[in-house]
């Protein structure tokens, strides 16, 4: 079972500080370019990137399973790549303003740089993925950047044909969130034992702490605050995107209820009114507890998938990370 007694992010990477130092040299010469604008825009991203949970979850893997080598640091980096291309992408796509507390890139540099800037990453993750020289590594990256693609564009789809329903939700999820940290997991047993249990338990823990990730987002969308999440809150609503407490609301109210939260989720521009009474309605039909029991449920199914594993600092970490997602604030 999850605990509630959270550690901080500092502790969960305690056992592993030396590795994510040499991530990082691998990170941030893989960003290099002779174009001063691309270096400027580099440095604003680095000082406002995220909790690095992916590489993390890469090196934590690397060591659940053996000995991590040069590769699993380079596929850590390449990972974080792919993330921050498909940030900056949505950033453009969603009309941000923030990422984290700061600007986001469109809105100091504007769209077609930012979009430019996401190509040029994408492209530098693509030119480090040949420097791994590892078929299967190679083979996980590529296919995970064309879900991540995909499962954005089956968002836009349903949330257009309004025919979203539980079931393509959580394959939706699976490819736009749940793949990326899945592999991440994965590239860390591929880059050290390469046995099949290894990249087997690695992925099914990564896949489920996926789905519990944007669960929890989904949470955040319609109950999190902007000064608490360091984003624009309410984005995916705003937009008409469907998620979880929105798909299992619809399910399970009566008619005249479903017909005024369509109306309301249907209007153009959303006031912070209409944006509390969508809150409220999903809140009486059910949706947040249905939405946190599902998040904990797949939060114990991560910790199922790296149960064989003996008990160790690592396997630690990697549990604490299942709760801090389950219990984060943003």
């Amino acid at each position: 079972m999850i605990h509630k007694d959270l550690v901080t992010l500092k502790q969960i990477t305690a056992p592993i500080l030396d590795d994510i130092k040499i991530f990082q040299q691998e990170f941030e010469n893989a960003l290099k370019s002779e174009v001063r604008l691309i270096n400027s825009i580099s440095k604003y991203m680095v000082r406002n990137r995220g909790k690095n949970i992916r590489p993390i979850l890469t090196i934590l893997s690397a060591r659940l399973c053996g000995e991590p080598t040069l590769n699993s640091y380079r596929a850590a980096a390449m990972m974080e790549l792919l993330h921050i291309a498909t940030l900056i992408h949505d950033d453009v796509v969603d009309d941000a303003t923030l990422r984290r507390g700061k600007p986001s890139i469109n809105k100091v540099w504007k769209n077609k740089i930012s979009v430019l800037m996401g190509d040029f990453i994408l492209s530098k993750a693509l030119i480090n993925i040949i420097g791994i020289r590892d078929f299967d590594a190679l083979e996980k990256i590529s296919n995970t950047a064309e879900k991540l693609s995909a499962g954005e564009i089956l968002q836009i789809e349903k949330s257009i044909t309004k025919s979203m329903t539980e079931d393509v939700y959580f394959d939706m999820i699976n490819q736009k969130t749940a793949s990326l940290i899945a592999t991440s997991c994965e590239l860390g047993a591929i880059t050290t034992t390469k046995k099949d249990q290894d990249r087997s338990a690695t992925f099914k823990y990564g896949d489920n702490l996926g789905i519990a990730f944007q669960i929890k987002d989904d949470l955040f969308d319609l109950l999190g605050k902007e000064s608490d999440t360091g984003k624009n809150s309410g984005t995916d609503v705003k937009k008409n995107m469907m998620t979880l407490p929105l798909i299992f609301s619809y399910a399970n109210m009566t008619r005249l209820e479903n017909r005024q939260l369509k109306k309301l989720m249907g209007l153009k521009n959303k006031t912070r009114k209409n944006l509390i009474d969508i809150r409220g309605m999903v809140s009486v039909a059910g949706g947040f507890d249905y939405a946190r029991k599902k998040l904990d449920d797949f939060s114990n199914n991560a910790l199922d998938a790296i149960a064989i594993y003996p008990n160790s600092p690592v396997k630690q970490s990697l549990s604490d990370l299942v709760a801090f997602n389950a219990y984060r604030v943003k």
